[in-house]
């Protein structure tokens, strides 16, 4: 997705509208979509503002870094599911972060539940 237009291009485009310049004139000296004009201005209309909104957290959810604390959690919930531990741990983390932490510390995922897998070296 492209980086949002700029707050500055945003207010020079709206004062240019409140001079009482057509839209397809303005369009045309900024470049920008008949459609992005008439979003910002319902968007200063219903919030006040035009603002570009905040972009949401992109890239992966975060790891569980300590595995002592994690495994004390495990021993502690080990009658719980995967998807159970992921709601109860301290982190907005996901199931799959879970799996990859009982692997780091030894767990099986069949066994889990049961005892952590012999290491042979």
């Amino acid at each position: 997705m492209p980086a949002p237009y700029s707050y500055d291009l945003r207010l020079k485009v709206l004062s240019a509208i409140d001079r009482g310049e057509k839209k397809t004139n303005v369009c045309k000296t900024f470049n920008i979509s008949r459609n992005t004009l008439n979003n910002w201005l319902k968007q200063k209309e219903a919030t006040g503002h035009i603002k570009p909104k905040q972009k949401l957290k992109s890239g992966p959810k975060p790891k569980i870094n300590d595995l002592k604390a994690f495994e004390k959690f495990v021993i502690t919930h080990r009658h719980l599911t995967q998807e159970q531990m992921a709601k109860m741990w301290h982190e907005d983390i996901s199931i799959m972060r879970i799996s990859e932490a009982l692997k780091k510390i030894g767990y099986e995922p069949k066994t889990i539940w049961v005892h952590k897998k012999e290491k042979n070296f």
